[in-house]
């Protein structure tokens, strides 16, 4: 429990990986109540901080102190292991209230039949169970997660179904919906906007913001961020430095920028100080031996100008960004796609679809929306023949060249390399390389197995994978998921200049946007509607 004034402290912070640096005598607090956003470029050290919250990396020296709060986490990549357990039952152990009740029943039993030795310790265990009971709320714990069910539209007839039976947006929302209901004292979320549909984001949105504890967000949406937090962890990846700002994300930026702008003059003024002192002790040095003065001279401005170079201010880094430019090979048909008919269900449940029939136009942007679990991902299986329909027909044109970017990367296979799963036909290893370091696989990185990376460097092979099928037509499911908002924004750019069809199921409203969306399939309703703009576009 939290008794008075609790905070997160990091000091002298040291981490490095091999040759790696990650933290380099880093130190940051924040308060017990703060909701901060954890930001910096892919490599920084921003899931590596989770991790070592969570106990599973070690630092090479220095500390971060919790106070012994509890941690709940939850991950960018969702794993709930195949379980026959229901849904209601594993909601209900966020909380072990039950399990609390029972021990507090057995310590009543003991009080009756203990010696007056034990009572004293006894009494003190029943204070503990009594106090973590109340931290539970144990009276209102039942009505606080129908609130939670309600509220993020967890439909009544998945509490009773098994885990095992969900599609994996279900199983986001439900992994996210029990951390919510746990009540940990610090939330650690791990792009979290990944496992939101627009239907529950305002709720979560509110809860985290209202929350009785700290929250730690690391996330790539700034809409989302800038709604949550008044605080800003940025890890520095040239300093290694982390550094604390107040407000919401774009105040951390106008400050970092003017702060770069003030250590840019800082650099420059430095800069020329030290030529000028560099260029009177040249000509001291070349002075007459018998001019004593200018040679005292030399000699002073020589150490002033040795304790100006080791105090000069470094320049950060200029950061590396992705780059793409994607070409169809061939043009595409005016209807490159036509469903007619389809009915599809998965073994003892319902129908997702019964007769559903639309097309889609050549050079469309085409977006498909619905709240998890309505079947946005599974269409776009049927479409690339992972699945069979049971009644109706998907028909591509002959000119149609299909590439598919899925939402869970299953398209990757994680114990091959990267080059492995980007090598393609037609394109020599030199060629493979190139396009590789476009997007930041550099040198000995094409030979890593991409089971070790990041969910945002799957990302990016899965990325490259497109480019280089020159498709006609894009089939995409999250695409912006993992990616950092720089990344967005190039692809982004590149999808609305991209000469042929793109189909895409995604809740960014920002990339939505900028992609320059037509038309819209509602789902589960099967209309296609004009694409209006904003949220509201998206519902």
């Amino acid at each position: 429990m939290m008794k008075g004034s609790k905070m997160m402290k990091g000091s002298k912070m040291n981490l490095a990986f091999g040759n790696k640096i990650i933290y380099d005598d880093a130190d940051f607090s924040i308060n017990q109540y703060d909701k901060a956003g954890i930001v910096g470029i892919n490599g920084a050290g921003k899931t590596t901080l989770f991790r070592i919250l969570l106990g599973e990396q070690e630092l090479d020296s220095g500390s971060i102190m919790t106070g012994n709060l509890r941690i709940g986490y939850l991950p960018q990549e969702i794993v709930i292991e195949e379980e026959t357990r229901t849904v209601l039952d594993y909601l209900q152990e966020g909380r072990p209230v039950g399990r609390l009740e029972e021990e507090l029943n057995l310590v009543y039993q003991k009080l009756e039949i203990a010696e007056a030795s034990e009572q004293t310790s006894l009494l003190k265990r029943m204070e503990r169970l009594q106090s973590r009971l109340e931290y539970y709320d144990c009276y209102e714990a039942e009505s606080i997660l129908l609130t939670i069910i309600e509220r993020m539209e967890i439909d009544i007839d998945l509490l009773d179904m098994p885990l095992n039976r969900l599609s994996g947006g279900q199983k986001s929302k439900i992994a996210f919906a029990r951390l919510l209901y746990s009540k940990p004292e610090i939330l650690l979320l791990d792009e979290p906007t990944n496992h939101l549909d627009a239907g529950t984001r305002g709720f979560v949105t509110d809860f985290l913001r209202d929350y009785k504890g700290m929250v730690l967000i690391i996330s790539h949406d700034i809409a989302f961020l800038n709604q949550i937090i008044n605080k800003v962890l940025f890890i520095n990846k040239s300093t290694h430095k982390i550094s604390v700002y107040d407000g919401n994300y774009d105040t951390y930026k106008k400050k970092y920028e003017q702060e770069k702008r003030l250590r840019e003059l800082v650099i420059a003024r430095e800069e020329k100080e030290i030529k000028e002192l560099a260029g009177f002790v040249q000509r001291a040095r070349q002075a007459s031996r018998t001019n004593h003065a200018i040679k005292r001279m030399g000699q002073e401005r020589a150490l002033r100008l040795e304790k100006k170079q080791d105090a000069l201010h470094r320049r950060e880094g200029a950061c590396r960004r992705v780059k793409m430019d994607i070409h169809p090979l061939r043009e595409g048909a005016g209807i490159p796609l036509e469903v007619d008919g389809l009915w599809f269900h998965y073994p003892n449940q319902p129908y997702l679809y019964k007769d559903l029939s639309f097309h889609i136009n050549g050079k469309e942007r085409f977006l498909v929306v619905g709240e998890n679990g309505v079947g946005k991902s599974t269409l776009l299986k049927l479409m690339m023949g992972i699945h069979t329909p049971d009644r109706g027909k998907i028909r591509f044109h002959p000119k149609t060249d299909v590439a598919y970017y899925a939402q869970e990367l299953e398209q990757l296979d994680l114990q091959k390399t990267v080059l492995e799963n980007v090598s393609t036909q037609g394109y020599p290893l030199k060629q493979l390389r190139s396009v590789l370091s476009n997007f930041l696989f550099f040198e000995d990185d094409i030979y890593k197995k991409v089971e070790v990376l990041s969910p945002g460097e799957k990302a990016r092979i899965a990325l490259c994978k497109i480019l280089l099928q020159k498709a006609n037509f894009l089939i995409l499911d999250e695409p912006t998921n993992h990616l950092d908002p720089e990344t967005q924004e190039v692809i982004g750019r590149n999808f609305r200049l991209f000469e042929g069809t793109i189909l895409v199921v995604s809740h960014n409203v920002r990339f939505v946007e900028q992609i320059g969306i037509n038309r819209v399939l509602m789902l589960p309703s099967g209309r296609v509607v004009d694409y209006v703009g904003g949220e509201e576009g998206m519902r």
